[in-house]
């Protein structure tokens, strides 16, 4: 119980920073729009990764710095236009959270977009792969239940934020709460991709 305990605490404590995949899951709690798919898509790719990370690819990781920078600069890319798309939104939205009035995202779209916060950020390596892998060392004895522990933590807590998001429809029931979120959004997104082209 408590390599359980520690794996759940620990991989909670590093998905809790606002990240651009949170923001994303939120915006989508928020419009109500294809919830679940998102949220499990965020679940299982944790999940994939920390299952990677625990079988000693955070070795591999280590040794070759070059896919962390391959990720690194694609993530930067994507997160440069969608901070683009985000601006646009915050000059050119008129409505409010009126679902006669949202343009909607087919699922395809949404999977593909969370498949690219998630899979597009090096820091979901850094912290998944290479630091709870790391970490897993340290519970050889009971590395299953570090292990399950630190995949129930994703699955708590993406499904709780994209599900709890709803609880703040009533604030963006109109369109300037909607201009504000998506650009702070867009100046988040531009932040961590100024971040990821700059860091060392």
């Amino acid at each position: 119980m408590d390599a359980l305990l520690f794996g759940f605490s620990l991989g909670f404590s590093l998905i809790l920073a606002i990240g651009a995949q949170n923001a994303f899951v939120l915006k989508q709690g928020l419009r109500g729009e294809h919830v679940f798919l998102v949220c499990l898509i965020c679940a299982v790719s944790d999940a994939i990764l920390i299952l990677i990370g625990v079988s000693g690819f955070h070795v591999l990781v280590a040794s070759f710095p070059s896919l962390v920078t391959i990720a690194r600069y694609g993530g930067a890319a994507f997160l440069l236009v969608y901070g683009l798309l985000s601006f646009y939104n915050a000059i050119r939205l008129d409505h409010g959270l009126l679902p006669s009035e949202i343009k909607s995202s087919s699922a395809w779209q949404s999977a593909l977009t969370c498949l690219a916060f998630t899979w597009l950020n090096p820091h979901v390596y850094l912290d998944t792969v290479v630091l709870l892998g790391s970490v897993s060392t340290q519970f050889s004895a009971d590395i299953t239940w570090f292990t399950g522990g630190a995949m129930l933590a994703s699955f708590v807590f993406f499904f709780g934020l994209g599900y709890g998001a709803g609880l703040l429809r009533p604030v963006f029931a109109t369109a300037r709460a909607w201009r504000v979120l998506d650009f702070l959004i867009g100046c988040f997104m531009w932040g961590i991709a100024l971040r990821l082209v700059t860091m060392d």
